[in-house]
């Protein structure tokens, strides 16, 4: 019996970890006014595999079943497609409405170091503002995640608009304007010669091969000095640049939101800024996390080309986040009080522990009919303060004997004055 590959069960200390990582990204979704959501990890395959979701990209990698109606299913390998189809089904949504998600999505991709087959992704999204203060408010969410969580990074950031203007500008053809777009996007993973060679094997003139190969050696390659060169300063995706970094730099967010013309993302629905995450020491070279703006697809969707719906998400990799916390020490949350029976008193036992439970007590319940000295020292051994004893004698005047494992002492007094102590106690 082993677990599929690239999936894995989490408990213990590794599960109490990931859960403050969960709590944290919460408080500040929670934050910054994103409601909760949950939407359906089961969808249509006609859905997940439309032109305007994942593009051919995403397909090797999606799990794909059929139903007993033999309906052709999906897994989601996202969350934002099965979010732009709440969307679309749901007209009466105001906006600007504000949304995030914590849930597993589905990929059989190739597995590595922070990179699962079945992995949590933590989303948010917002739909109804075009305007880049969209963005901006969503960088500085990333960043006081980060800042929470104790890890230094770097938000790297393009507008997929501009970066089109700019291959336009060399010309390369708009039919292969993305295909270039995906092959720029890996400069950081396979080198700049990488990137030459696979322009070639994708039969690419040699002249714009060779634009391309004076883009990518460009000494400086800031937003200022790319949109000098090719004179597109006045471009509609160069003046989304400017607008979004004049207001990065204002926020005093220029040191970690760091402009990248070659930055493109994987995913073809991304229409304008895109953002990525990373370790700022570079320690960890996969990604933290990452989005940007899709204000085609939730129209698309519906039916109408010609109808905008202004999005904009980002989403943080937990699996990636963990890989960088692994070591880090965690108080697993453990039991407050542990109550044991002595003799026939089980029944006095469960209605004591319920009675501790219902005021918010932890809770714990010995049972093993071990000698009294090793449960006592297995309570000691796992930190619970607190230990109840009930006897023969204890059931017969309604009592309980209350020992203190810090403190020593021990005390016979009925129930609510045991949860009185405990509660006081616990408060301090």
């Amino acid at each position: 019996m082993q677990n599929v590959k690239g999936t894995y069960d989490f408990f213990g200390k590794k599960q109490a970890l990931r859960q403050k990582v969960q709590s944290t990204l919460q408080e500040v979704f929670e934050l910054y006014d994103f409601d909760r959501m949950d939407s359906t990890i089961l969808n249509e395959l006609d859905l997940l595999t439309s032109k305007y979701a994942g593009g051919d990209e995403i397909l090797k990698e999606m799990y794909q079943l059929t139903d007993q109606g033999m309906r052709k299913l999906g897994l989601r390998y996202d969350l934002t497609i099965p979010f732009a189809k709440v969307i679309a089904l749901n007209p009466g949504i105001e906006f600007p409405y504000k949304r995030y998600e914590i849930g597993k999505v589905f990929r059989d991709g190739p597995v590595k170091r922070g990179r699962l087959r079945e992995f949590l992704q933590c989303d948010v999204d917002v739909v109804g503002i075009s305007g880049p203060e969209a963005e901006a408010e969503l960088m500085q969410l990333a960043v006081e995640v980060f800042n929470r969580l104790e890890i230094p990074i770097v938000v790297r950031w393009n507008n997929r608009r501009f970066l089109g203007e700019v291959l336009a500008a060399i010309g390369v053809p708009s039919d292969e304007k993305l295909s270039v777009m995906l092959t720029l996007d890996k400069i950081e993973k396979i080198g700049k010669d990488g990137v030459i060679k696979e322009l070639v094997s994708k039969g690419l003139d040699a002249q714009v091969i060779n634009a391309i190969a004076n883009l990518i050696e460009l000494d400086n390659p800031t937003f200022e000095n790319v949109a000098r060169k090719y004179g597109i300063q006045e471009n509609p995706g160069a003046l989304e640049v400017q607008c979004l970094q004049d207001i990065i730099q204002k926020l005093g967010l220029a040191q970690i939101c760091k402009f990248d013309p070659f930055l493109s993302r994987g995913l073809s629905f991304y229409t304008g800024t895109v953002y990525e995450i990373f370790d700022a020491s570079n320690a960890f070279t996969s990604s933290l996390g990452g989005g940007g703006r899709y204000d085609a697809i939730i129209g698309q969707l519906v039916g109408r080309d010609d109808m905008q719906y202004p999005t904009v998400g980002i989403s943080f990799g937990m699996e990636s986040i963990m890989e960088m916390l692994e070591n880090r020490p965690v108080q697993t949350p453990g039991a407050l009080v542990v109550v044991i029976p002595i003799g026939q008193t089980v029944t006095e036992v469960l209605n004591t522990a319920a009675m501790l439970r219902a005021s918010g007590i932890r809770t714990s319940i010995d049972t093993s009919k071990r000698k009294l000295k090793k449960s006592l020292a297995t309570a000691s051994s796992k930190g619970i303060r607190y230990v109840i004893l009930i006897g023969e004698d204890e059931k017969s005047v309604g009592k309980v004997r209350l020992k203190d494992m810090i403190e020593t002492t021990e005390v016979e007094l009925t129930i609510q004055e045991a949860i009185g102590i405990i509660s006081e106690k616990a408060a301090h």
